[in-house]
């Protein structure tokens, strides 16, 4: 089964490649890498998302990048969390 992460605090230029490339050469098999852009402009948000193959390969990920310098900031690597259901007001 894969698992997400949540990875913050990304330099900007970081492509989806370089991100793809870093993971799986500290911690495994990446099934899917995902920066957020602006929708309009095409800018980075700072954050993305990658899906490594295993729980084990994500803990790897987590450990081994946690606090990782890109270009001299520090990655902050999480397990991603579900997105919130909204909640329904009224009858």
């Amino acid at each position: 089964m894969s698992a997400r992460l949540f990875v913050d605090n990304l330099p900007a230029g970081t492509t989806e490649e370089a991100l793809r490339a870093l993971f799986e050469r500290q911690a495994g098999t990446v099934v899917h890498v995902s920066i957020m852009t602006d929708r309009r402009s095409g800018d980075s948000h700072g954050y993305a998302f990658v899906e490594m193959e295993t729980d084990e390969a994500a803990d790897r990920a987590v450990t081994r990048l946690h606090g990782h310098l890109i270009h001299g900031l520090p990655l902050h690597v999480s397990v991603a969390r579900p997105r919130a259901q909204p909640r329904k007001v009224g009858p």
